[in-house]
């Protein structure tokens, strides 16, 4: 079983290659579509009953146990919110401001941006702000429909 699971990958990243890289085949669909096939693939054979799904479409019980959505306490919300001013209050905001420029000049050009986001989380740039930096350079990645 370990030699076909070798062998369907490395068939796998010899496409991928054969497309002329990670970025290109991304950029083709290709990751998207396997995702897509094999999704499809699974649930065809978990409709059909070839698949065992315990609690889907086996060993399922008789009356369906009401759904309770999570809920986040407000207490707590409220809490990370004064963790995040009190963060925002204290830290060297001009360091923050530097660093979050190195690290849009970085995603500008060609250099790795793993080390000015570093410098930026060292900082105490939170999570977000690095995120905002990189999409201002960067935007928001939309898969393309490759159908």
């Amino acid at each position: 079983m370990t030699d076909d699971v070798e062998a369907a990958a490395l068939e796998l990243m010899a496409k991928v290659e054969d497309m002329g890289g990670a970025v290109a085949a991304i950029e083709r669909g290709f990751q998207k579509g396997e995702i897509e096939r094999s999704a499809y693939r699974i649930a065809q054979e978990t409709d059909s009953g070839e698949r065992v799904v315990v609690g889907v479409n086996r060993y399922t019980i008789d009356v369906e146990e009401p759904y309770e959505p999570l809920r986040v306490d407000p207490v707590i919300e409220e809490e990370q919110a004064a963790r995040l001013a009190k963060l925002r209050a204290e830290r060297d905001q001009t360091a923050v401001d530097v660093a979050l420029v190195e690290l849009r000049k970085a995603a500008e050009g060609t250099d790795n941006v793993l080390y000015p986001m570093k410098e930026a989380l060292k900082a105490r740039a939170t999570v977000g702000e690095v995120c905002n930096a990189l999409r201002e350079v960067w935007g928001t990645y939309v898969p393309t429909d490759a159908f």
